[in-house]
């Protein structure tokens, strides 16, 4: 309420006397002006327009007479040659409510015709025949301090409320998260709570915020006096305290506060801190009412900590810290540069294994502490997933690098020894200029992410700091940028399966097959190949959810044409990687999509890669043992690159190898290239293994490698890739050549363009 509101109600409560005036007129016809004072002594109505000081003067001093005898009704006195005639009005209780001053006119001797100077009636006498309008007065008085007191109970009733629903709502009256929502908390419970300071202290994260009245400066000392006291009193009491009379303390000393202090208690309702307001002496005690407000904004504040704030590290969450990178990029009035920190603990994989989990959660609360600690005023961190943090500091490159410097040699302080083992803490950090052209976190931070990376790649617990000529850092920064662009493509689906002949070689083999291959979609609609996106996909192990993704598209579209398939009219290749061979679960998750797909099994080939199975050969052998009895083939890509290929050839039940498309792109100017291809083909027909001869680009290659013994070609000298739904309007002419004999399939494939 403003100044000028509460103007006009204390106007409008002491309006409308002058019906009293009149009546007191009547009574005592030589009254010239009627006065009614408030009890602090205001004058708040008069009959007359001038009333001088030294009538207030008179009522100040009567004043503290009034209040504290409640038997005395009141009193005459003089001013000048005037009698004033001082009434106390009181309520029922006996409080003085207000007085009323009857300023009379002096005797005047001539007009009785006598020279004798009259005195002025006594008090008694005079209150006995104010007495009805006294006691009118009194009693309208008390009716209206009772209706103004249930109207501003109503209206703090309206205003608890009001605060209580925007408190308790979700996401409350905050939008902005974190540290800005508990500064508005605390400005909440300063001004509807009528404090002089609020404070909230969350030791274990750090947490100290003060707000203080306006023209106010915080008590940075009776804080600093008392925040030991009221965290321990919030550990052991779970409900507010009211702590009124702090004079007489023996565990805090002389205080000259009044503190309210509630408890911040987590959704398990473990205590982390508390939330104090701060009163003067002089003010108005706390009540119960004030209490149960203060505990309203407590449990806020604690909602807000837990949602903003990681309870692992002590720093802000993810998303409380993508938002204040939101504000950081928004404000264009910003001076200082921002840099940011990617900051990544080195092999904590090894702490996890040998000595426990705990452990490892403990090393990355102490990591979480050595940054909140030293960060620098302006700065804030977060931990963003697992064992990474990121942090924004308002400094220039090299004051950030030096910061940078100084934390890494701080997390190789934190060791110790456990199980007389020592556990070895160190960290990699990457730093960067703010990218302020962005406000998503994983593009704003990509170049000191890449950073980072590069000080893993150069021996880790270093730091590294963005160069856009490191050819090193310039692809790992190409790689995250790709990553972010193909894990909005895996979310919105932006992905088409292509299709590529593999051909028989031999006339009499009429069979084709068909190897399946992914493109992404940009947002524009423009086609993205493999080469731009796997890299990506590898380093940041997306490829099992990409993998997964192919199975179920090629499974969902081949379904249709189950019946056309029942033949076998064409075998179609499907990849997965060596991220995938090393997921417990897609072994699983292939078979069973098979087997309820519908489909005839024989129609499927899976291809790995030589060095990816040779690299997990007991689960590569598990799988392909699987995949065989149901009657899916196997193939080996990229054969020959691998020095151990052939050892491990006799124990993988694989139906077809891929010749590596280096020998083959040369077989025509390096005799040792051809003598690896007929190697090769030599041994796996021996094996009764099919061979495909990839990177068929000319005629002539065709030619060469079909002399060789080479079963199949793929290259663009067989076919181009084509959208693999534009293969499948082709399977009614391949499911009819399957019937036919040799001559005629040969006519049919012939006519449908396919040889």
């Amino acid at each position: 309420m403003t100044a000028n509101d509460q103007n006009k109600e204390r106007n409008q409560f002491w309006a409308s006397l002058d019906p009293y005036a009149q009546l007191v007129k009547s009574l005592l016809p030589r009254a010239s002006s009627i006065n009614v004072f408030d009890n602090a002594g205001a004058l708040r109505w008069s009959s007359d327009t001038t009333t001088g000081p030294d009538l207030i003067h008179i009522i100040e001093e009567l004043l503290p007479g009034g209040r504290t005898d409640p038997q005395s009704p009141g009193l005459l006195q003089m001013l000048g040659d005037q009698p004033v005639y001082i009434c106390w009005l009181r309520d029922d209780a006996k409080q003085l409510i207000a007085a009323l001053a009857i300023v009379c006119r002096n005797h005047n001797p001539s007009a009785s015709g006598s020279s004798a100077s009259a005195e002025p009636r006594d008090f008694s006498f005079t209150q006995s025949l104010l007495r009805p309008a006294i006691e009118c007065l009194r009693r309208d008085l008390q009716a209206r301090m009772a209706i103004d007191s249930l109207h501003r109970t109503v209206s703090d009733l309206d205003k608890d409320l009001e605060l209580m629903l925007n408190e308790a709502g979700e996401g409350g009256a905050f939008a902005s998260g974190g540290t800005d929502d508990l500064k508005s908390l605390l400005q909440n419970g300063v001004e509807h709570l009528k404090c002089g300071m609020a404070a909230l202290m969350v030791p274990e994260k750090g947490i100290v915020l003060i707000r203080s009245a306006p023209n106010r400066a915080p008590d940075n000392q009776v804080l600093a006096r008392t925040h030991r006291q009221l965290v321990s009193m919030a550990q052991l009491r779970r409900e507010p305290t009211i702590m009124n009379q702090l004079a007489q303390s023996e565990t805090l000393g002389p205080i000259p506060y009044r503190i309210l202090s509630c408890p911040l208690r987590s959704a398990v309702g473990r205590t982390i801190g508390v939330f104090a307001l701060f009163r003067d002496s002089s003010s108005p005690e706390f009540v119960d009412r004030d209490a149960r407000i203060a505990d309203i904004l407590a449990r806020k504040a604690a909602t807000v900590i837990e949602s903003n704030y990681d309870a692992m590290s002590g720093l802000f969450s993810r998303s409380a810290f993508e938002q204040r990178v939101r504000s950081v990029v928004a404000d264009k009035n910003r001076r200082m540069p921002w840099c940011a920190l990617y900051i990544d603990s080195d092999q904590l994989h090894v702490v996890n294994d040998n000595f426990g989990m705990h452990v490892g959660d403990q090393v990355i609360g102490q990591l979480g502490e050595l940054l909140r600690r030293r960060l620098p005023p302006g700065a804030f961190g977060a931990r963003i997933s697992g064992d990474r943090f990121a942090a924004l500091l308002p400094s220039s490159m090299d004051d950030t690098t030096a910061f940078a410097e100084a934390l890494r040699a701080g997390a190789e302080q934190l060791g110790s020894t456990h199980a007389n083992t020592r556990l070895h803490v160190s960290i990699s950090i990457g730093v960067a200029p703010l990218d302020t052209e962005t406000s998503e976190l994983t593009h704003s931070l990509a170049t000191a992410e890449t950073a980072c990376k590069a000080a893993k790649d150069r021996g880790r617990n270093r730091v590294e700091v963005y160069q856009p000529n490191d050819q090193s850092i310039v692809r790992r920064f190409a790689d995250i940028n790709i990553a972010a662009r193909l894990r909005e493509a895996i979310s919105a689906g932006r992905f088409r399966l292509d299709a590529q002949i593999i051909m028989p070689l031999d006339p009499k083999n009429t069979r084709p097959h068909y190897e399946l291959l992914l493109r992404m979609i940009g947002e524009d609609g423009q086609t993205i190949g493999p080469d731009s996106f796997l890299s990506a996909a590898n380093r940041y192990q997306l490829m099992p959810t990409i993998d997964r993704w192919v199975v179920d598209q090629a499974l969902s579209m081949l379904k249709p044409h189950a019946a056309l398939l029942a033949g076998k009219p064409a075998v179609f290749a499907i990849n997965f990687s060596g991220q995938s061979l090393h997921d417990d679960t897609f072994g699983d998750f292939l078979l069973s999509r098979i087997q309820g797909s519908g489909l005839n099994p024989k129609i499927f080939c899976f291809e790995l890669t030589e060095n990816a199975t040779i690299a997990s050969i007991a689960r590569a052998e598990v799988l392909i043992r699987n995949l065989r009895r149901i009657g899916c083939g196997v193939a080996l890509d990229d054969f020959g690159t691998g020095l151990s290929s052939l050892a491990y050839l006799r124990q993988l039940p694989v139906t077809m190898l891929k010749i590596d498309g280096s020998f083959v792109r040369d077989i025509l100017k390096d005799p040792r290239s051809e003598s690896m291809v007929r190697a090769i083909a030599q041994l796996a027909r021996g094996m009764s293994i099919a061979t495909v001869a990839e990177y068929v680009e000319t005629d002539e290659i065709r030619a060469r490698i079909s002399t060789l013994g080479v079963d199949y070609g793929q290259g663009f000298a067989i076919g181009r890739p084509e959208p693999f739904a534009d293969v499948l309007t082709q399977l009614p002419v391949l499911a009819a050549a399957a019937q036919y004999t040799t001559d005629e399939s040969l006519i049919a494939l012939r006519a449908a363009n396919m040889f």
